[in-house]
């Protein structure tokens, strides 16, 4: 992704005890003298975000707008949404994996619902965290912080989601072979996925698909290869060009050819 020589972006991994809690963390700062907007691709993850300086703001496809005083967090992010960064700002956002919001909080937020994490513990522990971050200038000492500050909350990843979290084999159904493992119900085990990481195994299937023509355009983007879209629809698996279309209009608000055009705006959190 093309950026503005006064927009730097960061991606910042996590030591090898914390990646089965977050995927990494993402840091983008707005030095310049005006207001820069970027569109977030849908990442099935929840996002803790903190904002350093001027509030940032974030507007969801349905409009709505929130402007982030101090944290917040955002999720499962099923859909795109537009952030923007006033002059002289700075976000830190970590990206919680699987269910480990939901070993964190105890819960899961509501779709879209954008709300302080310390309505969620109902404490002020993170406004306290905040100002704790603001006197640390690097972006990775601010990660390693938070990484010691989450180690007294997180609570243990039980068997059946390590399960879930862990399940690769596209071949064969998760739910049916966990079930049979566990000795639950089918029922028992999707009740648990939704609860615990917020989205159906059935949301995931459609969105790794979707992700898999993503990327696959971004290599050919790079390459300055026109993009073959039937090869695109073969590869990932769709019945035809409709239905890529349809995905691409429900993940991005977007035509597929209109994401090639405007690509260059929309930050790809997966991307290395």
């Amino acid at each position: 992704m093309e950026l503005l020589p006064e927009y730097k972006e960061l991606r910042i991994s996590v030591p090898q005890e914390f990646e089965k809690v977050f995927t990494h963390f993402y840091f983008a700062e707005n030095t310049s003298e005006m207001s820069v907007t970027k569109t977030l691709l849908p990442t099935y993850q929840t996002i803790l975000l903190f904002c350093f300086g001027e509030n940032a703001s974030m507007s969801t496809r349905k409009k709505t707008t929130v402007f982030v005083d101090k944290c917040i967090v955002f999720g499962p992010v099923r859909q795109t949404f537009n952030y923007t960064l006033p002059a002289k700002c700075s976000i830190l956002v970590a990206n919680f994996k699987d269910d480990s919001f939901f070993r964190f909080f105890g819960k899961i937020t509501t779709e879209n619902l954008m709300s302080h994490p310390d309505d969620l513990l109902m404490e002020n522990c993170f406004t306290q965290l905040w100002h704790q971050l603001t006197e640390i200038t690097s972006p990775v000492e601010k990660v390693d912080y938070i990484l010691e500050f989450c180690k007294p909350y997180l609570q243990h990843q039980d068997a059946i989601s390590q399960l879930l979290s862990s399940f690769e084999n596209n071949l064969l159904n998760p739910v049916k072979v966990i079930a049979e493992k566990t000795h639950q119900t089918e029922r028992n085990i999707q009740r648990k996925q939704k609860e615990q990481f917020g989205y159906s195994l059935k949301e995931l299937t459609r969105y790794h698909r979707f992700l898999k023509a993503v990327k696959m355009i971004e290599e050919e983007t790079v390459k300055q290869n026109k993009i073959k879209w039937f090869t695109i629809i073969d590869e990932c698996g769709y019945y035809d060009q409709s239905q890529l279309i349809h995905d691409f209009k429900h993940f991005l608000n977007l035509s597929p050819s209109r994401y090639l055009k405007f690509q260059q705006e929309i930050c790809n959190p997966t991307s290395k």
